[in-house]
């Protein structure tokens, strides 16, 4: 069984800066792509476009280029997330994310963590 536990939300001011953390237990595969998928207030659930793969990172779009940084500690078992320059609208929670590549994008998700909150205030 694979869990997921994020940590680092928290409320920041526009500008800002916060470091997401998330512990991964269990067994893993090498093939797997890692993520982040977020949920503002009365949205469904969109994934961060930027995805950690076995080939390297990948942006989705331009949206958090230059904002976020995603990386992995395989040691560790550990996923981040660092956001910087946060604007209102990152405001959502934050939910780390195990998933599934093809053709080197993410295709779906395959597990999930129960999420942090970020909050970004103007």
């Amino acid at each position: 069984q694979v869990s997921l536990v994020e940590s680092g939300g928290g409320s920041v001011q526009a500008g800002g800066s916060l470091r997401l953390s998330c512990a991964v237990t269990g067994r893993t595969y090498s093939n797997w792509c890692w993520g982040w998928y977020r949920q503002a207030p009365g949205q469904g659930r969109s994934l961060v476009p930027i995805v950690y793969t076995s080939a390297g990172i990948t942006y989705d779009d331009d949206s958090v280029k230059g904002r976020f940084t995603i990386s992995r500690d395989k040691a560790k078992n550990m996923l981040y997330l660092q956001m910087n320059s946060l604007k209102p609208e990152d405001t959502a929670m934050y939910h780390c994310a195990a998933g599934e590549c093809r053709g080197g994008t993410w295709w779906r998700a395959l597990h999930w963590g129960q999420g942090t909150q970020v909050t970004v205030s103007s």
